[in-house]
């Protein structure tokens, strides 16, 4: 069996020792600092850890990760699949069922037996470096994740909360279309609503609205939108309230779901989920939505698999192909890194080519 010590590692900061593990939120209320992963299904985990230390990420060891070949990743839908799926979703939104929906694919590669997610995370680290960037290795309980996520889920001081939802991606600011605009400004209508269900009336505002922040490779409008709690709503009523995020399921957000449901064929996992740490000592959070994620799964029979997702948001204004290609640009670079288009000295092959199955070359 695969048995690395759990641990968990977000930023400059790794937390090892593990305590307990559980599925129930409210241990988030109680002490202690604790590693949080939630699938976008409901699947909670969350573990406590006993030590927390100040640590950079390593650098990458050469060999330490043996990544898939870059023809070995395979697509659970490809492009007319995908495509015909952007087709369905504008169909809804003539009908007046929906006015957004993220449609995602799962990509996945055959991993090595003994493949370490924390090996993964020196190579993004320098390959993608990302705000909400983290690992959690929970070997023993079935989680095995490497996060280079750009945007906020939650963040929490105290009774204060903030979301900074991402809606809206180019490869260059001037490439930025007004639907991005449109895309954004309707999620954080719904992020208003979600947050207002557990937040003070009137404490629920928008400091910031379709700022521009450059990632690598590509840009992305970003919002805050920030509220204070009531004082009888903790973790358990915030996570109900909130999730999955507004930005990778659609408005309205119980339609979105629903076609989602309909559209995709593979469990997204912690793929969209929420990925990150609660300190429950001091009253201070930081949970990712889990995009720009790779996972290790070892469920499924034969060898693991490494799995990976990408998704866009579909509105009217929507064009398949264009669709189809911002799932491309989203993952490419992050896969060139996974099947070694990075090097232990910071190189990176800025070509960002990767090759799905049975898809052609994709950029």
């Amino acid at each position: 069996m695969h048995d690395l010590p759990a641990l968990a590692r977000f930023g400059d900061r790794v937390a090892t020792g593990l305590l307990d593990v559980t599925s129930d939120p409210a241990a988030l209320d109680s002490t202690g600092f604790w590693a949080v992963a939630a699938d976008y299904e409901g699947r909670l985990t969350c573990a406590r850890f006993r030590d927390v230390r100040a640590e950079p990420v390593p650098a990458p060891v050469p060999g330490r990760w043996r990544g898939p070949a870059v023809g070995d990743w395979a697509s659970s839908l490809d492009r007319e699949a995908y495509t015909r799926g952007v087709r369905r979703i504008r169909a809804h939104i003539a009908t007046g069922e929906v006015y957004q929906v993220n449609l995602c694919r799962v990509l996945s590669a055959p991993a090595a037996a003994d493949a370490d997610v924390d090996a993964l995370t020196s190579l993004l680290a320098r390959g993608n470096p990302a705000p909400y960037a983290g690992t959690i290795r929970l070997p023993r309980h079935g989680v095995e994740i490497a996060t280079a996520s750009p945007e906020l889920f939650l963040r929490r001081d105290g009774r204060v909360v903030e979301s900074g939802p991402i809606k809206g991606t180019a490869p260059t600011e001037p490439e930025l279309l007004t639907k991005d605009h449109a895309e954004n400004v309707m999620i954080v209508d719904l992020v208003r609503n979600d947050l207002g269900r557990v937040c003070t009336t009137g404490s629920v505002s928008v400091p910031d609205l379709c700022a521009v922040e450059k990632h690598p490779g590509l840009v992305h409008l970003v919002s805050t939108v920030r509220g204070e709690l009531r004082p009888d709503a903790g973790w358990p009523e915030l996570l109900a309230a909130a999730f999955p995020a507004g930005s990778i399921t659609g408005a309205p957000k119980s339609s979105a779901v629903r076609i989602i449901r309909e559209l995709e064929t593979a469990p997204r996992g912690p793929y969209c989920g929420g990925i990150g740490w609660v300190d429950a000592d001091r009253g201070t959070a930081a949970l990712a939505v889990g995009i720009r994620t790779f996972w290790i799964d070892r469920t499924a029979d034969g060898p693991p698999a490494l799995r990976f997702g990408a998704g866009a948001g579909i509105t009217w204004d929507s064009d398949p192909e264009g669709e189809w290609r911002e799932t491309g640009l989203k993952a490419a670079r992050l896969l060139a890194v996974a099947s070694g288009g990075f090097d232990a000295a910071g190189t990176y092959d800025t070509a960002g080519t990767y090759r799905v199955s049975g898809e052609g070359p994709t950029t």
